[in-house]
This record gives structure tokens, C-alpha cells and sequence, in this order.
């Protein structure tokens, strides 16, 4: 028996054009209770990245593809496929990368390896939606001599810097290409900015020694991680006024409308200036997921909506106001592929009186004190808004403290 344990160091979070770097552990346990133990060996070990991708049928048509695809793994076969026994399609892999050949452990020996791959900036990000799923795992196989192949699976997170990536339908083989994008358009706010390629000005930290490969990624992810943080940060006055058929309601104000996964949005209303009496207000964040029209299942479907946060609130005589919606760590940034789109947006619902402010109050019978009780009955009229916002990834490392994956995966052969 071999135990194999692979541990992510950072956390199962990253950055598209990272380096993820995976320490992968092979263990012979040497048992207390047994009498006699003996030496184990494995003939071979291999990781590959790769990205999964899964739709709904009743939502996504995409094109026919070559069904022919070998799900039961031979007993001596030894061609490594990751994605063996995997729902969907893979539509990214990295090349495939050899640990070891012809290993022997000894009764409590380890053998510890080390595995780094940069992560392709030219994918989709990690995501869940009701129509379509990328996710990406790192797929560690090793057999035993004479044995089937046994595969370990590390899924994480991939958050992506670009706003378009391209993914070509199937070729062949049941399996999609991820084509190189016409042009990879990042983020307002990132887009006009230039990684420097002078050296000199980049981030560093003179007290580390790093390869040269390793370096470079590290700072890309640096600077990624402050021109989000600089594009986020700009404020400037948003005022919107809210008002119906009838008349003003009253005034909403936001300071900016870019914002990083696990920040919060924060609004105010003001209704002292309004004209029409508003009795109820509600604030939801959104994502909008919808599919590209060459691949929907039926002209004009429905736009998929999901809600991350709400507020709601009474607001009769009420002058001022204000919502605060936190953005979930755990949640996808807006992306755009050629089969499905995500977006952001503040979907606002106004419930208003149809009659003046001081009919909404009636004055009780009482001789000496005066007493105002609310109406039974009022004619209300109801509408709507949505405002698109923009959300951008943050640093992985923060999102990894909320991951539903583990740094540390293990399986026994």
C-alpha cells in the first residue's frame, strides 16, 4: 500500500498566468501492527492540468461531436488521461509532466516531488452557473507495475484577469480547442495599462531567490493584484434620479460601479425631494448569466439570473436611506466566452403610493390627544430599475480563505 498525498502551498486559489506549484508525497506506511513489512514500487507518475467543461443540455446546444470515448481504463494500460471517467469536455490541458519512472519505497520511506505549471491566461474562469461549468483540476496518475492506473484529483480556482476568451466547438474526438482569442481585452480600468519590461521597475523582494521563470509570473500576478486595487478605487459621484409615470420619487446616489469580489456595495436614496411618497424600496445584486445566441437551445430564451444579496426596507416618511450588498469571495467576476456571458448588475424594485404623502395617514377621534394611524387600504404602483455594475477578481489569496476546495488531497494504491 502507497499512500499519495499532494498539497497546494498557497491555497487552491490563483490567477490566471500564475505559477501553481504543487508538492506531491509518495508514503510506504510502515504499520505498528504488522509483523512484517516489505518494499513497495510504483513504475510511474505523471500531473497534467486540465479544464472541464460542462452544459446544460437543455439549455446549450452545442455542436455534434465523436462520441467515442474510452471511459473503463485497461488493466495494463498505460496512456495517462486525465479527464478518464469526467463528465464533459476538456477544452484545456497543459502538457503532461513525468515525476518519476520506477520508484521503490521502502516500509516508512517518502519520496516527496515537486510540480510547477503556469496556468493558461487564456481560458475561461472557474465557474458554476445554471447553464455551464469550467472547472479545473490537477490530475496526478500513478500505476503499479501490472496494475491499473490510478488517478488523484486536485480541483481549484481559477480567476481570470481578460474579459473575452474564445472557445472553439468540438473537433474531434469528443473533445473542444480553446482557440487563441482575436484580442484579449482586459477590464476597464486594466485595459490601457502596459506590464513594464524593464526589470527595474518591477516589484521584488530583494531578501528571495527566485528562478528567473518564477519571477516573472509572480510579478505579473503582483501587478495585477494592484492595478485591481487601483481600479477599484476611484470614486466619483453616480446620482440617479428615480421617478415614474407620475412624478419624481427621490434621488440615488453610488460612489463608483467597479468593484473586487468580496467588497460591498453601498448606496444611498434620498426622498425628501420627491414628489410621490415611495413606501417600500427592495436592492438585489444579481449575476446575469446568458447564453450566446448561435447556441441556444431555443430562440429567445430566457436570461438566467442569480441573487447573491437583497435589501429590503419600508421607507414611508422616511428622507434618507442606505443599502449595503457584500459581493461573496466565492462568487465569479464577470467573463465573457463565446458560448456564455456573465454579468453584474443592481436590480432595484420601488413599491409607490398612488395617492399624496398625507393621505397615507388618518387622524383618530379622540377629543384631547391627536392620534395618526396608518390607512387599511391604499392604491400603490410598482416599478423597476437595474443598474450594471462591474466586478473584478481580487487576490487569490484572500478568496482561498473561503474555497470549497482543500489545499491537501490524498488517495491510497
Amino acid at each position: 500500500m502507497i499512500e499519495v498525498l499532494a498539497k497546494l502551498g498557497r491555497g487552491p486559489v490563483f490567477l490566471a498566468g500564475e505559477v501553481l506549484e504543487c508538492v506531491i508525497t509518495f508514503t510506504n506506511p510502515l504499520s505498528a501492527s504488522s509483523t512484517s513489512a516489505s518494499s513497495e514500487m510504483l513504475a510511474w507518475a505523471s500531473a497534467q492540468i486540465h479544464c472541464q467543461f460542462h452544459a446544460s443540455e437543455n439549455r446549450v446546444a452545442l455542436p455534434p461531436s465523436d462520441g467515442s470515448k474510452h471511459d473503463v481504463q485497461a488493466e495494463n494500460e498505460t496512456v495517462f488521461v486525465p479527464n478518464r471517467g469526467e463528465r464533459g469536455q476538456c477544452i484545456l490541458s497543459t502538457p503532461p509532466k513525468i515525476l518519476f519512472c520506477d520508484l521503490r519505497l521502502d516500509p516508512g520511506e517518502s519520496k516527496s516531488y515537486s510540480y510547477c505549471e503556469t496556468l493558461p491566461v487564456d481560458g475561461p474562469p472557474s465557474f458554476r452557473g445554471q447553464s455551464v461549468k469550467y472547472v479545473y483540476k490537477l490530475t496526478i496518475g500513478c500505476q503499479r507495475v501490472n496494475s491499473p492506473i490510478k488517478l488523484l484529483r486536485v480541483p481549484f480556482r481559477v480567476l481570470v484577469l481578460h474579459g473575452k476568451t474564445t472557445l472553439c466547438p468540438p473537433a474531434q474526438a469528443g473533445q473542444a480547442a480553446l482557440c487563441p482569442a482575436d484580442t484579449l481585452t482586459f477590464f476597464p480600468g486594466l485595459k490601457d495599462y502596459q506590464f513594464p519590461q524593464d526589470e527595474a521597475v518591477a516589484p521584488s523582494n530583494p531578501f528571495l531567490e527566485e528562478e528567473e521563470g518564477l519571477k516573472k509570473d509572480s510579478r505579473l500576478a503582483d501587478l495585477a493584484t494592484e492595478l485591481l486595487m487601483v481600479a477599484t478605487s476611484r470614486r466619483s459621484l453616480h446620482l440617479y434620479n428615480i421617478s415614474n409615470t407620475r412624478g419624481k420619487v427621490g434621488t440615488f446616489c453610488i460612489f463608483k460601479t467597479v468593484y473586487k469580489i468580496g467588497e460591498d456595495v453601498i448606496g444611498t436614496f434620498n426622498f425628501s425631494e420627491g414628489d410621490i411618497p415611495c413606501l417600500q424600496f427592495s436592492v438585489s445584486l444579481q449575476t446575469e448569466e446568458s447564453i450566446q445566441e448561435e447556441f441556444q437551445r431555443r430562440r429567445g430564451q430566457p436570461v438566467s439570473f442569480t441573487v447573491h444579496a437583497r435589501h429590503q426596507e419600508s421607507c414611508l416618511h422616511t428622507a434618507q436611506s442606505s443599502f449595503s450588498l457584500p459581493i461573496p469571495l466565492s462568487s465569479t467576476p464577470g467573463f465573457t466566452t463565446n458560448i456564455v456571458s456573465l454579468k453584474w448588475r443592481l436590480h432595484f424594485e420601488f413599491v409607490t403610493s398612488g395617492e399624496s404623502a398625507g393621505t397615507c395617514l388618518v387622524r383618530g377621534n379622540q377629543s384631547e390627544a391627536v392620534t395618526w394611524t396608518g390607512v387599511e387600504q391604499m392604491e400603490v404602483d410598482t416599478f423597476s430599475w437595474d443598474l450594471p455594475i462591474k466586478v473584478l477578481p481580487t487576490n487569490p489569496i484572500l478568496a482561498s480563505y473561503v474555497s470549497q476546495f482543500s489545499s491537501t488531497n490524498s488517495i491510497t494504491i
